[in-house]
């Protein structure tokens, strides 16, 4: 297990209701799964249309329990976006 940081932007805030939170995760799922049930469905719901970036790395179509977390590694959860 690592102590990570997982960043929230825009809906993911919204849903989440913090911006951040610090847990412990081996991998991209553990945390996810970890997030979901801490913050609920509607963070879950928000995050299945998420990208994510670990430590600016994007992790693109990468399954995330392929996804190793490192100690002090930074998740970015970015919810889509629309723009112009």
């Amino acid at each position: 297990m690592a102590r990570i940081m997982v960043r929230y932007w825009a809906a993911a805030r919204d849903a989440a209701g913090v911006a951040q939170e610090e847990l412990d995760a081996a991998t991209l799922a553990t945390a996810l799964a970890d997030v979901t049930e801490r913050r609920g469905e509607r963070l879950g719901a928000v995050l299945a249309r998420c990208a994510f970036l670990v430590d600016d790395e994007p992790v693109g179509r990468r399954d995330p329990g392929s996804v190793t977390l490192r100690e002090g590694a930074v998740v970015e959860v970015l919810p889509p976006f629309a723009g112009g």
